[in-house]
Protein backbone atom coordinates (compact mmCIF):
# COMPACT_ATOMS: atom_id res chain seq x y z
CA UNK A 1 0.00 0.00 0.00
CA UNK A 2 1.33 3.60 -1.23
CA UNK A 3 -0.41 6.12 1.08
CA UNK A 4 0.35 9.95 0.09
CA UNK A 5 -0.54 12.45 3.21
CA UNK A 6 -0.62 15.96 2.04
CA UNK A 7 0.45 19.14 3.84
CA UNK A 8 2.41 17.38 6.68
CA UNK A 9 4.44 20.98 6.76
CA UNK A 10 2.49 24.17 5.15
CA UNK A 11 4.34 26.03 2.85
CA UNK A 12 6.26 28.57 5.54
CA UNK A 13 7.36 25.19 7.56
CA UNK A 14 8.94 24.33 4.43
CA UNK A 15 10.94 27.65 3.77
CA UNK A 16 12.27 27.45 7.81
CA UNK A 17 13.26 24.09 7.23
CA UNK A 18 15.30 24.84 3.95
CA UNK A 19 16.79 28.05 5.39
CA UNK A 20 17.56 25.74 8.37
CA UNK A 21 19.22 22.77 6.31
CA UNK A 22 21.02 25.12 3.86
CA UNK A 23 23.29 26.38 6.98
CA UNK A 24 23.99 22.77 8.06
CA UNK A 25 26.78 20.33 7.39
CA UNK A 26 26.44 17.53 5.62
CA UNK A 27 27.90 14.04 5.15
CA UNK A 28 28.27 10.55 3.47
CA UNK A 29 24.87 9.12 3.21
CA UNK A 30 26.41 5.79 3.38
CA UNK A 31 26.62 6.41 7.66
CA UNK A 32 23.49 5.02 7.85
CA UNK A 33 22.82 2.08 5.61
CA UNK A 34 23.94 -1.19 5.61
CA UNK A 35 26.13 -3.35 4.21
CA UNK A 36 24.11 -4.03 0.80
CA UNK A 37 22.57 -0.72 0.61
CA UNK A 38 25.77 0.98 1.07
CA UNK A 39 27.19 -0.30 -1.86
CA UNK A 40 24.27 1.71 -4.35
CA UNK A 41 23.98 4.09 -2.03
CA UNK A 42 25.58 7.57 -2.93
CA UNK A 43 23.79 10.95 -1.41
CA UNK A 44 24.39 13.61 1.26
CA UNK A 45 22.84 12.89 5.05
CA UNK A 46 22.44 15.39 8.23
CA UNK A 47 23.82 12.87 11.39
CA UNK A 48 21.74 10.80 13.44
CA UNK A 49 22.62 13.62 16.57
CA UNK A 50 23.36 16.91 14.68
CA UNK A 51 21.69 19.49 16.26
CA UNK A 52 19.18 20.52 13.01
CA UNK A 53 18.27 17.04 12.22
CA UNK A 54 16.50 16.62 16.25
CA UNK A 55 15.19 20.33 16.13
CA UNK A 56 13.54 19.95 12.35
CA UNK A 57 12.66 16.42 13.64
CA UNK A 58 10.61 17.07 16.85
CA UNK A 59 8.87 19.62 14.61
CA UNK A 60 8.22 16.32 11.72
CA UNK A 61 6.99 13.74 14.77
CA UNK A 62 4.83 16.87 16.10
CA UNK A 63 3.17 17.45 13.23
CA UNK A 64 2.45 13.18 12.33
CA UNK A 65 0.84 13.23 15.85
CA UNK A 66 -1.62 15.31 14.43
CA UNK A 67 -2.45 14.21 11.08
CA UNK A 68 -5.44 12.38 11.02
CA UNK A 69 -4.18 10.44 7.40
CA UNK A 70 -0.91 9.67 8.65
CA UNK A 71 -2.71 8.01 12.01
CA UNK A 72 -5.00 5.86 9.80
CA UNK A 73 -2.72 4.75 7.07
CA UNK A 74 0.68 3.90 9.99
CA UNK A 75 -1.61 3.08 12.75
CA UNK A 76 2.22 3.96 14.51
CA UNK A 77 3.18 2.48 17.40
CA UNK A 78 6.60 3.83 17.53
CA UNK A 79 8.15 5.93 15.24
CA UNK A 80 11.99 6.40 14.16
CA UNK A 81 13.41 10.03 14.93
CA UNK A 82 13.52 11.55 11.54
CA UNK A 83 16.46 12.20 8.86
CA UNK A 84 17.49 13.81 6.17
CA UNK A 85 19.29 13.62 2.93
CA UNK A 86 20.26 15.42 -0.04
CA UNK A 87 20.58 14.74 -3.56
CA UNK A 88 22.51 16.52 -6.16
CA UNK A 89 24.90 16.34 -9.18
CA UNK A 90 24.14 12.98 -9.90
CA UNK A 91 23.87 11.12 -6.79
CA UNK A 92 21.11 8.24 -6.33
CA UNK A 93 19.96 5.39 -4.27
CA UNK A 94 19.90 2.00 -6.05
CA UNK A 95 17.20 -0.41 -5.72
CA UNK A 96 17.58 -1.85 -2.16
CA UNK A 97 15.31 -3.07 1.05
CA UNK A 98 15.51 -1.27 3.81
CA UNK A 99 17.01 -2.89 7.42
CA UNK A 100 14.30 -4.75 9.45
CA UNK A 101 15.05 -3.21 12.51
CA UNK A 102 16.49 0.24 13.09
CA UNK A 103 18.65 1.21 16.05
CA UNK A 104 19.23 4.83 17.42
CA UNK A 105 20.54 7.07 20.44
CA UNK A 106 17.22 8.76 20.78
CA UNK A 107 14.17 7.52 22.18
CA UNK A 108 11.89 4.90 21.31
CA UNK A 109 15.95 3.32 20.55
CA UNK A 110 14.90 0.28 18.51
CA UNK A 111 12.35 0.47 15.89
CA UNK A 112 11.11 -2.71 13.26
CA UNK A 113 10.44 -1.32 10.06
CA UNK A 114 7.25 -1.86 9.18
CA UNK A 115 6.82 1.19 7.32
CA UNK A 116 8.95 3.55 4.90
CA UNK A 117 8.18 7.35 4.29
CA UNK A 118 9.26 10.32 2.39
CA UNK A 119 8.87 13.90 3.37
CA UNK A 120 9.51 15.79 0.57
CA UNK A 121 11.11 18.92 0.99
CA UNK A 122 11.53 20.10 -2.62
CA UNK A 123 9.09 21.20 -5.61
CA UNK A 124 9.51 19.20 -8.35
CA UNK A 125 10.47 21.65 -10.33
CA UNK A 126 13.64 22.28 -8.11
CA UNK A 127 15.01 19.34 -9.76
CA UNK A 128 15.39 16.47 -12.55
CA UNK A 129 15.48 13.22 -12.08
CA UNK A 130 15.57 12.25 -8.44
CA UNK A 131 11.98 10.44 -8.46
CA UNK A 132 11.41 7.47 -5.52
CA UNK A 133 10.89 4.70 -7.08
CA UNK A 134 8.92 1.27 -5.37
CA UNK A 135 8.44 -2.02 -6.84
CA UNK A 136 5.36 -3.83 -5.41
CA UNK A 137 2.74 -6.71 -7.21
CA UNK A 138 1.39 -4.15 -9.52
CA UNK A 139 4.55 -2.82 -10.81
CA UNK A 140 6.90 0.03 -10.14
CA UNK A 141 5.64 3.00 -9.21
CA UNK A 142 7.19 6.78 -9.61
CA UNK A 143 6.62 8.69 -6.87
CA UNK A 144 7.63 13.01 -6.69
CA UNK A 145 5.69 15.03 -4.53
CA UNK A 146 4.94 18.95 -3.73
CA UNK A 147 7.00 19.94 -0.62
CA UNK A 148 5.54 19.09 2.83
CA UNK A 149 3.70 16.43 1.37
CA UNK A 150 5.06 12.98 2.29
CA UNK A 151 4.65 8.95 0.85
CA UNK A 152 4.37 5.88 2.85
CA UNK A 153 5.08 2.58 1.59
CA UNK A 154 6.06 -0.87 2.74
CA UNK A 155 9.81 -1.11 4.06
CA UNK A 156 9.98 -4.85 2.65
CA UNK A 157 9.48 -3.38 -0.92
CA UNK A 158 12.41 -2.82 -3.29
CA UNK A 159 13.00 1.03 -3.93
CA UNK A 160 15.18 3.37 -5.12
CA UNK A 161 15.80 7.23 -5.56
CA UNK A 162 16.84 7.80 -9.23
CA UNK A 163 19.65 10.07 -10.17
CA UNK A 164 19.19 13.75 -9.83
CA UNK A 165 20.62 15.13 -12.68
CA UNK A 166 19.89 19.22 -12.03
CA UNK A 167 19.18 21.49 -8.59
CA UNK A 168 19.11 19.65 -5.44
CA UNK A 169 16.46 17.01 -3.76
CA UNK A 170 15.86 17.57 0.01
CA UNK A 171 13.78 15.17 1.90
CA UNK A 172 13.25 14.16 5.68
CA UNK A 173 12.49 10.51 5.72
CA UNK A 174 11.77 7.92 8.55
CA UNK A 175 10.64 4.53 9.69
CA UNK A 176 7.20 3.71 11.49
CA UNK A 177 6.83 0.63 13.45
CA UNK A 178 2.70 -0.20 13.21
CA UNK A 179 0.42 -1.85 15.91
CA UNK A 180 -0.34 -3.65 12.55
CA UNK A 181 2.73 -5.53 11.71
CA UNK A 182 1.14 -7.35 7.73
CA UNK A 183 0.67 -4.91 5.34
CA UNK A 184 -2.53 -6.89 4.21
CA UNK A 185 -4.48 -6.05 7.45
CA UNK A 186 -3.14 -2.50 7.67
CA UNK A 187 -4.47 -2.22 4.47
CA UNK A 188 -7.88 -3.71 5.37
CA UNK A 189 -7.82 -1.96 8.13
CA UNK A 190 -7.04 2.01 6.39
CA UNK A 191 -9.81 1.29 3.76
CA UNK A 192 -12.36 0.51 5.75
CA UNK A 193 -11.31 3.47 8.29
CA UNK A 194 -11.73 5.93 4.73
CA UNK A 195 -15.17 4.02 3.81
CA UNK A 196 -16.64 4.76 7.39
CA UNK A 197 -15.68 8.54 7.43
CA UNK A 198 -16.99 9.06 4.14
CA UNK A 199 -20.44 7.24 5.24
CA UNK A 200 -20.39 9.28 8.42
CA UNK A 201 -20.11 12.44 5.64
CA UNK A 202 -22.47 11.22 3.34
CA UNK A 203 -25.18 9.38 5.92
CA UNK A 204 -24.11 10.84 9.32
CA UNK A 205 -26.10 9.03 12.13
CA UNK A 206 -26.81 5.78 9.64
CA UNK A 207 -27.31 3.41 12.29
CA UNK A 208 -24.88 0.97 10.41
CA UNK A 209 -21.85 3.30 11.16
CA UNK A 210 -22.21 2.26 14.76
CA UNK A 211 -21.82 -1.66 13.50
CA UNK A 212 -18.80 -1.19 11.09
CA UNK A 213 -17.30 1.19 13.71
CA UNK A 214 -17.67 -1.81 15.98
CA UNK A 215 -16.18 -3.94 13.04
CA UNK A 216 -13.21 -1.82 12.40
CA UNK A 217 -11.96 -1.89 16.24
CA UNK A 218 -12.96 -5.42 16.88
CA UNK A 219 -10.23 -6.33 14.23
CA UNK A 220 -7.55 -3.66 15.27
CA UNK A 221 -8.45 -5.12 19.09
CA UNK A 222 -7.79 -8.68 17.47
CA UNK A 223 -4.56 -8.06 15.44
CA UNK A 224 -2.54 -5.01 17.01
CA UNK A 225 0.83 -5.24 18.77
CA UNK A 226 1.42 -3.01 21.85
Amino acid sequence: MLVQVPDILAADEVAHFRATLDRAEWGDGRSTAGPQAAQVKNNLQLSEDHPVARELGEIILRKLARHPLFTSAALPLKVFPPLFNRYEGGASFGMHIDTAVRYTSLPPHRVRTDLSATLFLSDPQEYDGGELTVEDTYGVHKVKLPAGHLILYPASSLHAVTPVTRGARIAAFFWVQSMIREDARRTLLFDMDCAIQRLNRDVPNHPSLVQLTGVYHNLLRAWAEL
